[in-house]
């Protein structure tokens, strides 16, 4: 009898599995863009999961042209502020932020947050990133924004999410009299993104715990007759006697979930003022009733309901935007 075919279980390209370090993700590429300067990135709050019946417009789909049901997930997406502007030089050790300008006009959840000090000049301040860009001594700009959780009834805190964003398009001098114009502002996801566009989602899944190696890597149980004396559930050697050690390749128990993680090319199918007009009777479960913008996303997302959401324009875009039609939102109760 032939050896039984036993392919690696789990990809190994997440290792280390390790709770994230920050329930606000991380963003490591920013895309490049064209035309005018505009923000590059908002966040809401994941919801929950509902579907739309649209019209099916992939090109060459055998349902082209027809009503499809298709699964969305809901993000609440209220107003950002713009908080400060941050100026980047290159250096062989990557972007290193050499100035940055507050704004004085926060919220009072952002005051306790996170303390601007007393003498900080946000027109000197101003004056000085300007002359950096001048010199030629700022490759990038960047904003740093915070949300709003207090406006939202399904998330239980008030301390804001604080996190950077790019901007896209035009020079660094267009860049630049971008982030003054809207510093201090709020903006709006309309603002950003449109209905069709193509995005990244970035966000933090489930958190599970410490989990055995097959729920975690996804392991086969071992037999009966060869388990007899352990369990079936565990993997059937750490490794060989030399080298004297277990390799991290090795499946075994840990942390599981919790874990940063990127879904590329996803596809915003609606944008809303009103976010009573696809919340279910009963309000969505987990959650409760929106009363703010709200993003459709094609598909599922990261992450539980309440978590944070960040979108950015897609990095590596598959197809071009392009405007939906929809006929139908359900509303029907998830409630069970």
């Amino acid at each position: 009898m032939g050896a039984p075919h036993r392919p690696r279980r789990g990809s190994i390209a997440y290792s280390p599995r390790k709770r994230a370090r920050s329930e606000i993700p991380r963003v490591r590429c920013w895309p490049t863009s064209e035309g005018e300067p505009r923000l590059q990135g908002f966040a809401g709050y994941k919801v929950g999961m509902t579907h739309v019946v649209m019209t099916d417009d992939r090109p060459n789909s055998l349902t082209e042209g027809m009503e499809i049901s298709v699964p969305v997930t809901i993000v609440e997406a209220p107003s950002m502020r713009i908080a400060a502007i941050r100026a980047y030089r290159d250096t062989t050790f990557g972007a290193k932020a050499i100035a940055e300008a507050w704004t004085r006009d926060l919220d009072a959840e952002m005051d306790r947050a996170l303390m601007v000090p007393k003498k900080h000049d946000s027109n000197k301040a101003m004056a000085e990133i300007e002359g950096l860009i001048n010199q030629g001594a700022v490759q990038e700009l960047r904003v740093i924004t915070y949300t709003l959780p207090s406006k939202i009834s399904g998330v239980p805190k008030k301390k804001p999410d604080i996190m950077e964003c790019s901007i896209g398009g035009g020079d660094i001098i267009g860049k630049f009299r971008y982030a003054q114009s809207i510093l201090g502002k709020t903006i709006s996801v309309g603002e950003v993104f449109n209905g069709g566009d193509i995005v990244d989602v970035l966000a933090i899944t489930k958190g599970k715990g410490t989990q055995g190696p097959v729920k975690r890597w996804g392991i086969t149980l071992g037999k009966a007759k060869h388990s007899r004396a352990g369990s079936v559930r565990q993997i059937g050697t750490l490794g060989p006697w030399h080298p004297h050690r277990i390799s991290w390749r090795v499946p075994q128990m840990g942390q599981t979930g919790y874990h940063q993680r990127t879904e590329f090319n996803k596809r915003i199918l609606q944008i809303g003022k009103d976010g009573r007009t696809v919340t279910p009777k009963g309000g969505f479960l987990n959650y409760g009733v929106i009363r703010n913008d709200y993003i459709a996303i094609k598909g599922s997302i990261p992450g539980p309901a309440k978590r944070l959401i960040r979108l950015r324009p897609a990095v590596r875009p598959k197809e071009e935007p392009r405007a939906p039609t929809l006929s139908y939102v359900s509303l029907e109760s998830k409630q069970g």
